[in-house]
């Protein structure tokens, strides 16, 4: 299944992709009651994966016919980010062979961890604010792992089983803030700074997450195109690596890092960092397209 979270008069409402359409699962419930669905995402998270068959067998016998209240397109909905509340968001650096090799640094021995917040949250289609603070927005497109079950001291072999979904994101770094200091936390937690989305796709669909194509594209231009065979560390890996040393809870978001094709990655003289205007796409095989356009705050001010 395709999950979403729908914006509806900011209220998240829980939508469901079906056939090119979004089912807003609250307003469905009006017309045909089910005291057994959930209204949030949340609850999905943490029910190992039972509601998810209640949902499924909901939204297979619903009429679908476009004229329904309940039904709408892609391009009418507002989608907000396809998880907004994880406890945890943790981030993978340098996890692509190709990547490392284009900013000269050597393969990591482990899997290099650091942290985002909630604050950079945000979704497909939203406008994202350029801070005044940076002069080098730089793109990164990224698997993103939704974690489904606690998760402790898992195996490698064991560990895509806690896995809830997969969804695109986009790990915007501020280059000149992340190389200020040895931590890389400033460059990475500005606002808006972690689009993801439109769609959380559950795990059952994604029979190897080691196999999937992945792009940005930057105005209709191809500057990432990869494909998640190149990770250092497999999903697996990263999973069982961070749950020996701290818990994964359901709604945690792990970003397993990017491939090469960066602006960081190219010499200084052709670097183009991102500008007021900038349309960024990114794709991930199976999973999505996840849209946003970048303003200058001056102009934002002036909107």
């Amino acid at each position: 299944m395709k999950l979403c979270n729908l914006l509806n008069n900011n209220t998240e409402q829980l939508g469901v992709y079906d056939d090119g359409y979004v089912i807003n699962i609250a307003e469905a419930l009006q017309e045909y009651p089910d005291e057994n669905i959930p209204l949030t995402l949340d609850k999905y998270m943490n029910s190992n994966g039972s509601l998810l068959k209640v949902l499924s067998n909901y939204v297979k016998e619903l009429a679908k016919q476009a004229d329904k209240p309940y039904v709408y397109k892609e391009q009418s909905v507002r989608f907000g980010p396809s998880v907004s509340r994880p406890e945890k968001i943790i981030c993978i650096g340098l996890n692509y062979q190709k990547h490392a090799d284009e900013t000269g640094a050597s393969f990591p021995e482990v899997p290099i961890l650091f942290s985002k917040f909630n604050n950079t949250l945000t979704g497909h289609k939203h406008d994202i604010k350029i801070p005044e603070v940076t002069d080098k927005l730089d793109y990164e497109v990224e698997l993103a792992l939704i974690i489904g079950e606690t998760a402790k001291n898992v195996s490698e072999d064991e560990a895509l089983n806690y896995v809830f979904g997969y969804t695109p994101s986009n790990d915007l770094s501020a280059r000149d803030l992340q190389m200020r200091t040895p931590q890389w936390l400033l460059g990475k937690t500005c606002d808006d700074f972690t689009p993801i989305g439109p769609y959380l796709t559950t795990a059952e669909e994604i029979k190897n997450p080691q196999n999937l194509r992945i792009q940005t594209l930057v105005n209709n231009e191809i500057r990432q195109d990869s494909n998640t065979s190149d990770m250092i560390f497999t999903c697996a890996q990263i999973i069982s690596y961070v749950s020996q040393h701290m818990t994964l809870t359901p709604g945690d978001v792990i970003l397993t890092g990017t491939p090469e094709g960066v602006v960081l990655g190219e010499p200084k003289e052709k670097q183009n960092y991102l500008q007021d205007g900038d349309f960024v796409t990114i794709n991930i095989e199976s999973l999505g397209t996840l849209n946003n356009k970048f303003i200058s705050k001056s102009r934002s001010r002036k909107e």
